[in-house]
């Protein structure tokens, strides 16, 4: 797999400041950033639904 060095970093950026101009730039970077956030959230609430599910009763034949 390639890596990416500084260059190719900067040529990214310079192809997305082209592309969606300077302007919207940070609303590109909130809504990335609300959407990771909300990724995380739901990853965790999973995690912690997991742990709180109670074993079924154990059931004695008598």
């Amino acid at each position: 797999m390639p890596t990416l060095g500084p260059f190719e970093l900067i040529v990214i950026l310079v192809i997305i400041i082209i592309v969606f101009g300077v302007g919207r730039l940070p609303e590109i970077g909130g809504a990335l950033g609300k959407g990771i956030r909300e990724f995380r959230n739901a990853t965790d609430a999973d995690d912690t639904a997991e742990k709180k599910e109670v074993p079924p009763e154990k059931r004695s034949n008598s």
